[in-house]
């Protein structure tokens, strides 16, 4: 490939293949899906849940808590929650005012100590203090929707039931023209139709990471992006066109 055909880290820009046609066959969607999921592989290998955790039961509380709240925040305060209720059992018996001091600072944090006092009980009535490894037991636990869930089940238990949609995911699948949907649930039937099952997992971590890096939401940086040449830049502004090399 010509030289001029890469951007500044040597990914190939949009230069280097024909645009993403506007009406893509389904074929072609699955082969371009496939070829962003080897590519983001390639980017970031190492990418893994960001969320600090020992244990399943942490990972439930720690994801409970994310919820419109910054991983690094919540990194900031679990340790400190499972230093006072190291387990399912000491947890269901907190105080709610103990319980939404500790979790203050991510947020929402009444709500959240609901959900996550009602989800210790569930635990410690319902399963004898484990946490289930199936989504239809774990998405019945309060405060735990089909986005925890998978995020338990395939970084804790290593289980693909689906692909995690969350703001980063679901903003960039958009983006690069893999769904449609606003709609976590229904992007993520898009995505399970896209990709095989052992790129579940990784893919949501991968493009999180992407989100983190140069797709940001307002200012994606196109010309530093892996993806460049495989992306519609669907609701991208005409001036974040990827530069091309000179």
């Amino acid at each position: 490939m010509n030289r001029n055909n890469r951007n500044r880290k040597g990914h190939p820009t949009l230069a280097a293949a024909a645009p993403v046609p506007r009406r893509e066959g389904a074929a072609a969607r699955t082969l371009r899906a496939a070829a962003i999921a080897r590519r983001l592989a390639t980017a970031y290998p190492g990418a893994t849940c960001s969320l600090d955790f020992a244990s399943p039961f942490q990972l439930v509380i720690a994801t409970i808590l994310s919820a419109q709240c910054t991983d690094r925040r919540v990194n900031l305060v679990t340790p400190e929650l499972f230093r006072r209720w190291p387990d399912p059992a000491a947890l269901a018996a907190a105080r709610p005012p103990d319980l939404e001091r500790v979790i203050r600072s991510t947020g929402f944090f009444r709500a959240k100590a609901k959900s996550i006092l009602g989800c210790a009980r569930a635990l410690v009535d319902r399963h004898g203090g484990h946490v289930p490894q199936t989504l239809e037991e774990l998405v019945r636990l309060p405060g735990v929707g089909r986005k925890t869930a998978n995020v338990v089940l395939g970084t804790a238990f290593g289980t693909a039931s689906g692909v995690v949609v969350d703001t980063h995911v679901g903003r960039i699948s958009r983006r690069l023209g893999l769904t449609r949907h606003a709609d976590a649930v229904r992007a993520e039937r898009d995505l399970i139709r896209l990709l095989p099952r052992d790129e579940w997992i990784g893919f949501s971590h991968r493009l999180i990471e992407h989100g983190r890096g140069p797709c940001a939401a307002r200012r994606p940086r196109c010309e530093d992006c892996p993806l460049a040449d495989l992306c519609p830049r669907v609701g991208v502004a005409a001036g974040r066109r990827p530069r091309t090399a000179r």
